[in-house]
């Protein structure tokens, strides 16, 4: 099978900063990726879940062509990923709307970096301001849009230029429990409608559950795939409650059975890098008291 994404045998790391206290350039390298294989399928709504600091947002951002890998590599459509590009549209945690631009500006923003003339580029901005139920409020201002509204604005962006996959990184994070589950109802919806290849990232299990075809469930840092599940819930929306179904809460289970652990030795990472940093401004403190 041709796959659209095809993640292999992906390793990231990064140089950090050591010894600020000596002001030295002592570095080491922290690994954040080690050994990531993963297929996406042509339309697949993929959710990559997993405990905080695992690497699930330098994930994302490899798949953006935002930073490379330090080994491996990532294909899209069988070719390698290399940069960014409008192939692939990113909807942030943050909105990242221009203030000064109005909801339908904003929209129309990719479609002028890609050269669509005025007219049409307003054209299609307001048809995907109105397929995220926005109709109206085009002439509005991100100050005067609320969480949810300016989420629902940054995702019409993304997609008003028709990439061929949409990466989400939180979206809904910083929403409300309610807007967020609205939001969610909704980008199924959205996503029915247009077969857009979706890889979403959360560290929600519930959110996972709700919204993929499949969850790839990461380790803690250095983070890996530990396993795949398949979500079952092919007509999501014809029940009325599915987060009572008990095949969605034996799924929840099953997911954070994989993840109980993983998340216990991320609060651990958490707490050594909260120690070291600690140790190193007191150490910093104690030598500029001893030159004073």
């Amino acid at each position: 099978m041709a796959y659209k994404i095809s993640i292999q045998h992906v390793q990231k790391s990064f140089r950090i900063q050591r010894n600020l206290s000596q002001l030295k350039e002592s570095q080491r390298p922290l690994s954040a990726l080690q050994d990531i294989n993963l297929d996406v399928r042509q339309g697949e709504f993929m959710v990559i879940v997993g405990p905080s600091g695992c690497g699930k947002s330098t994930l994302l951002d490899l798949l953006g062509g935002l930073t490379k890998p330090s080994s491996g590599q990532i294909l899209l459509d069988g070719k390698a990923i290399t940069g960014p590009d409008l192939d692939r549209g990113i909807v942030f945690q943050q909105y990242a709307l221009f203030p000064w631009k109005t909801a339908l500006g904003n929209v129309e923003f990719g479609l002028e970096a890609k050269g669509v003339p005025r007219k049409e580029r307003q054209e299609i901005a307001r048809r995907f301001i109105a397929l995220v139920g926005l109709s109206g409020f085009e002439d509005r201002y991100p100050h005067e849009l609320s969480g949810g509204m300016k989420q629902r604005v940054a995702i019409a962006r993304s997609l008003a230029y028709d990439p061929e996959v949409l990466l989400m990184d939180e979206p809904f994070a910083a929403l409300d429990a309610q807007t967020r589950e609205t939001l969610q109802s909704e980008l199924l919806r959205i996503w029915e409608a247009t077969k857009k290849t979706i890889i979403f990232i959360t560290h929600g299990i519930e959110e996972a559950v709700y919204l993929g075809q499949r969850v790839a469930v990461m380790s803690s840092r250095p983070g890996r795939i530990k396993q795949v599940i398949d979500i079952p819930f092919q007509s999501r929306r014809s029940e009325e409650d599915l987060r009572s179904n008990p095949d969605f809460v034996r799924l929840r289970h099953e997911i954070w059975e994989l993840l109980k652990d993983e998340v216990s030795r991320a609060q651990e990472q958490e707490k050594h890098k909260t120690l070291d940093s600690f140790k190193e401004r007191s150490s910093l403190m104690r030598g500029v008291a001893g030159d004073g």
